[in-house]
């Protein structure tokens, strides 16, 4: 069954959820009064919609529905998630409270995306208190998996469990904040960072590009796989962070550092920075940027996805949940996915290299199928491919949705022939096809073999009704 998110507010990060939400298989319900809500929501649908599919190779859940209504009671009413992203106010937010309150099961959690105040603070008269906590999330939240789940100690623990699981669900990290505390954990981070930042610029030493270039070509790549600590264990070579402290520690005392001194936003350091910023950015439109953005957070997380590390680790135990089982049709659908931005050459279509690897991801659920699957290759047995021939008929673009379907045309023995077509979704039109030969080997002589009998027989029955069909 369906489930429901109700989101109260429709911004930027209410948008964001709105659109993580039904990309993962739940209907939204949204409640924001701004009569540009709608249009400025499907903008922000539109890019989840492009490339939070890109991050996975498991087919994506069917989309849910996403349906603004008139008030808040009807927004909360039978959800199963309550996300509140309205302004920063907390008489606000406690009026959206106490609204939702007698319209909303007692054991629904309400997640507030407030980066500032803590959950004491939210919980302030609420008859609801036990089940709000701050569900604070980043920018984009529809491809970003870090939420700060921040309780108070009137929180439910049952409530953090509950949240816990259904973050994940959607492919989140909820790191659990254990003690509450002003602006959580990273938005300390960026603070101090944004504080630095001003000052560098007020006092003529770097410019708003020359800042963002040494994060982004610097540091904030490590970061962004690494974070900090492990980064500076790192740094103090083998002998570790101790080694680091030591080196490092005194020039803590030195003074480098203007954190402790504010300076005064006056017209002057507006305007200084916003021309900056203007002349270093301003040739992109936001969209631009948000695009350019996106795109780059959809390659780094698959770069990281294929090493098996950070938030690539994340999407790849993510997608382990979502894979489907195989109907045994003829032929067999074996492929499902959106073509990711990395696949992409100079001339912005797939390259060959990934009309190989879409065919061999065909194979291998294949194989799956008919038993040979990562346990039957730890065991010393598998199916190496010998000969393949592909033939590219339409160009592929980032963004596209395709499918390949598979037939056996062989399975005699150790041999396993495959014939795969690649089609798009949009008009199932016929992008690539690849005729693939397979040996079975044992991975101990490196040589041919049958395969074991019941491998065989799923083959030889693939065979007879592949040729049937």
């Amino acid at each position: 069954m369906t489930q429901t998110a109700a989101i109260l507010g429709g911004g930027v990060i209410g948008g964001g959820w709105a659109a993580r939400f039904a990309l993962m298989g739940w209907d939204v319900r949204v409640f924001d009064p701004d009569p540009e809500a709608e249009r400025k929501l499907a903008e922000v649908m539109a890019n989840a919609a492009r490339t939070l599919p890109m991050l996975y190779e498991a087919p994506m859940p069917e989309r849910g529905r996403i349906t603004f209504c008139a008030t808040l009671a009807e927004a909360v009413q039978g959800a199963a998630w309550v996300q509140e992203s309205v302004p920063e106010r907390l008489d606000l937010k406690h009026n959206v409270y106490h609204e939702i309150a007698p319209h909303i099961s007692p054991d629904v959690v309400i997640g507030s995306s407030t980066s500032g105040f803590k959950p004491s603070e939210l919980q302030q008269d609420q008859p609801l208190a036990a089940r709000i906590v701050v569900a604070h999330p980043f920018n984009p939240v529809y491809l970003l998996p870090l939420v700060e789940l921040v309780p108070s100690v009137k929180t439910d623990p049952e409530a953090i469990e509950k949240a816990k699981d259904i973050l994940t669900g959607i492919g989140m990290y909820p790191l659990h904040v254990r003690a509450e505390i002003d602006a959580h954990i990273a938005d300390r981070f960026l603070e101090a960072v944004w504080r630095e930042a001003l000052w560098l610029v007020k006092d003529g030493i770097a410019t708003t590009e020359e800042i963002d270039n040494a994060i982004r070509y610097g540091f904030g790549l490590r970061w962004g796989q690494m974070g900090l600590f492990e980064t500076y264990r790192v740094a103090g070579g083998e002998a570790g962070m101790r080694h680091f402290m030591a080196q490092f520690g005194p020039c803590l005392k030195w003074p480098w550092t203007k954190l402790m001194d504010v300076p005064e936003f006056t017209d002057e350091l507006v305007d200084l920075i916003a021309d900056q910023s203007d002349a270093q950015s301003g040739q992109m439109s936001i969209r631009q940027l948000e695009r350019l953005r996106d795109n780059n957070l959809v390659a780094m997380m698959r770069a990281l996805k294929q090493q098996g590390a950070a938030a690539g680790a994340l999407i790849r135990d993510h997608e382990k949940t979502r894979w489907p089982a195989l109907a045994d049709e003829v032929p067999l659908t074996t492929v499902r996915r959106v073509i990711p931005v990395d696949w992409t050459d100079m001339n912005g279509h797939m390259n060959e290299g990934r009309y190989g690897q879409i065919f061999s991801d065909a194979s291998e659920v294949l194989m799956a199928h008919v038993g040979a699957d990562q346990a039957y290759v730890d065991a010393g047995n598998s199916y190496f491919t010998a000969e393949s021939t592909i033939k590219y008929l339409n160009e592929t673009h980032a963004g596209e949705t395709v499918h390949v379907t598979t037939r056996v045309t062989l399975g005699e023995g150790k041999k396993l022939r495959l014939f795969h077509e690649m089609r798009r979704d949009a008009d199932a039109g016929v992008m690539a096809t690849c005729d693939q030969f397979l040996l079975h080997v044992s991975l101990e002589t490196r040589r041919s073999c049958p395969p074991l009998p019941k491998v065989q027989a799923a083959v030889e029955r693939l065979a007879r009704r592949h040729a049937e069909g």
